[in-house]
């Protein structure tokens, strides 16, 4: 069998014989399914099937089954390079929407965030309308958010079980350096990459300092690592939620749209719209006895 399909149970959610059963109609010619954690994420070989057509016509056959389907090559699996968004991705929520609440006009930046993440407006035209609102906000208001982020459910785990293996990991995100360098030691990322607020006399002055990391620059932060650590693209993973991170999703070995928006949920290679990032790791055919943390 040259293709694999993985399928991987919700948190909290069993995968059974009834749905392996029907993902393996669904393929054809497919064989037994390879448990990779008992219940929860399995494999399934199968061959004479483009794998884009295999995952749409078991994701057809599974429908609202609380299930995450990928069908890939089964070559060349496990990458050796990770780069991940931040926001609602490697972290829970979103950090500038917390500093908007701290400020009391979250409804007024929630709706530019939106916007952006939808791809109705340039990410650095949003990102400035946003930063503008936060006009005065003291600095200490960033530590304040910054103390009370949380990694996303399986964000420790994939990072940790890749480089353990051999893989390089890499935090890229529109938000800001405060809160990436932050995330980069709780998660234990190799490197990350933030924007810079301008901060002075102990308050925001609503400006971001130039250049603004944007898509283009997370697809060249994706380009770059994998060129200088002599890293084939095909051997790249890169995962996100937001319009900004197509780029880096579409150019990757393996894009991952993680809870995304719908534009960015319709234009990546893969998706997990159930899942926590263990997904990622069962995707690249990890067992669960393997899983470091």
């Amino acid at each position: 069998m040259d293709s694999v399909l993985t399928l991987i149970a919700a948190p909290g959610k069993s995968l059974d014989s009834s749905t392996v059963d029907a993902a393996r109609r669904a393929l054809g010619n497919a064989g037994a399914a390879d448990w990779l954690a008992p219940g929860t994420a399995c494999d399934i070989g199968f061959a004479g099937l483009d794998p884009v057509k295999a995952q749409d016509a078991v994701r057809a056959a599974l429908q609202d089954a609380p299930v995450d389907a990928v069908a890939q090559t089964a070559a060349g699996r496990r990458k050796r390079l990770l780069v991940a968004d931040m926001d609602a991705t490697a972290t829970e929520g979103e950090t500038i929407d917390d500093l908007a609440a701290l400020a009391g006009i979250g409804p007024q930046i929630a709706a530019i965030t939106a916007s952006a993440m939808r791809g109705e407006l340039d990410f650095p035209t949003a990102l400035r309308r946003r930063v503008a609102l936060l006009e005065g906000m003291p600095e200490s208001a960033l530590y304040r958010v910054r103390d009370a982020m949380k990694p996303m459910p399986g964000a420790r785990a994939l990072v940790a079980t890749m480089k353990k293996h051999g893989a390089y990991t890499v935090l890229v995100s529109g938000g800001f350096d405060v809160f990436t360098s932050h995330a980069r030691a709780l998660i234990g990322f190799h490197e990350s990459h933030g924007n810079r607020l301008e901060v002075a006399d102990g308050k925001l002055t609503g400006k971001v300092i130039d250049p603004i990391l944007g898509r283009d620059a997370k697809l060249a932060v994706l380009t770059s690592t994998a060129k200088s650590r002599g890293i084939a693209m095909a051997e790249t993973m890169a995962v996100g939620d937001g319009a900004n991170d197509l780029g880096m999703i579409q150019a990757a070995g393996m894009g991952v749209a993680f809870h995304a928006k719908p534009v960015t949920a319709a234009a990546a290679r893969a998706r997990v719209d159930r899942g926590d990032l263990t997904a990622l790791l069962y995707m690249q055919g990890y067992r669960r006895d393997e899983f470091v943390g």
